[in-house]
């Protein structure tokens, strides 16, 4: 079995939001883990992270300390970077054994290609703000420049004031509790995820692929039109959700209810 989540968005919101989703995240992991071949993260776990040389942000102990104990188990725990955390650098890997990905994959599991992608920074043509901002925030430079320049306390702030703004975007559109599937009826959620179910399908015009699953619209949806499939995972704040696929490649949404 293979599983996948995206949007937990670790350290959002106030004490008590922030520590209950992190405790249900713990709790799937290792539920997950009693058969996974292995657990997808599809970006955005944290709400932000960047690492110094010798700085992390604080926190996430009960996170960290799972995803170490999985990986020393043999379960193979593979990360993709978000728009929250794309600034990642090898403290993942080292310390808790993640596999990092920065770029979309496709991946052969259960004998289906899976194309596996947060889904910030795709088919945003004719947006040319976002596509700039994606280039800035991307760049090697800035991030050594905020590194030697920046405080880690202010860093930080300025870390999660950003990336609050960008979080309740996203939640503003969103159907709050609700998982979509086919057929829609409904007119909120659906706006949102089309982006992705479009470079979904235009990919596919020219790639074979099963199965698409992506992340970063915060809204659970199961799309299925013909041969095109594509998942999209909701966020842990409002819609906890993750995809899993047996060992038959069948690939199914599910919600978490713990």
């Amino acid at each position: 079995m293979y599983y996948f989540a995206s949007d937990i968005h670790l350290g959002a919101g106030d004490d008590k939001s922030a520590r209950a989703v992190e405790r249900r995240f713990v709790a799937w992991l290792d539920a997950a883990a009693r058969d996974a071949e292995a657990i997808f993260l599809v970006g955005d776990i944290f709400d932000f992270w960047f690492e110094y040389r010798r700085v992390v942000p604080k926190g996430f102990v009960r996170t960290l300390g799972k995803l170490a104990e999985l990986t020393d188990r043999g379960v193979r725990v593979v990360f993709f970077t978000g728009n929250h955390d794309m600034w990642v650098g090898d403290y993942l890997t080292r310390e808790c054994g993640l596999e990092i990905y920065t770029s979309p994959q496709v991946l052969i599991l259960s004998g289906k290609k899976i194309f596996i992608a947060h889904g910030d920074n795709m088919n945003i043509d004719g947006m040319p703000m976002l596509k700039l901002l994606n280039r800035i925030f991307r760049s090697r430079t800035l991030k050594w420049l905020f590194s030697w320049g920046v405080h880690p306390d202010w860093a930080l702030r300025f870390g999660s004031w950003w990336s609050g703004k960008s979080r309740k975007g996203h939640n503003a559109e969103s159907v709050r509790g609700t998982m979509m599937t086919e057929p829609y009826t409904g007119p909120c959620g659906e706006p949102h995820t089309e982006p992705l179910i479009a470079y979904a399908r235009e990919y596919a015009e020219t790639h074979e692929v099963d199965h698409f699953v992506f992340g970063h619209m915060h809204f659970p949806r199961d799309y299925r039109d013909g041969r095109l499939h594509v998942v999209n995972l909701g966020c842990w704040a409002e819609n906890p959700s993750y995809a899993v696929l047996d060992g038959t490649g069948e690939l199914t949404l599910k919600m978490y209810t713990r």
